[in-house]
């Protein structure tokens, strides 16, 4: 006989799996914002001072960066660039429109 204590229904398992989930789209969300509210400020400073809204070394340091970040964290390296890659696409967009170039 074993000792181990049965293991949870699948549909409670189901939720609790499901509300982890909802828990870190939602921190991700607010991470994404607070993201966003820093590169807003980076946009207007370059805007401010004529500089050019995409910078190409920056990016490939990033880019770098993330996917050793990503193999740490054993997360796929191409999933991680291909978001960061979709995440500055759209600052350099906001970068430009603040610029007056969208």
């Amino acid at each position: 006989m074993s000792a181990e204590a049965p293991a949870p229904a699948p549909v409670a398992e189901l939720a609790r799996l499901r509300a982890s989930i909802d828990n870190i789209d939602a921190a991700i969300v607010y991470m994404l914002a607070e993201r966003f509210k820093a590169t807003k400020a980076v946009g207007e400073l370059k805007a401010a001072n004529a500089m050019p809204p995409a910078d190409k070394s920056r990016e490939a340091q990033q880019i770098e960066r993330l996917r050793q970040l990503a193999r740490a964290a054993e997360l796929d390296p191409d999933f991680a660039e291909k978001f960061l890659n979709f995440i500055v696409t759209e600052v350099i967009r906001h970068h430009e429109k603040l610029q007056g170039r969208a």
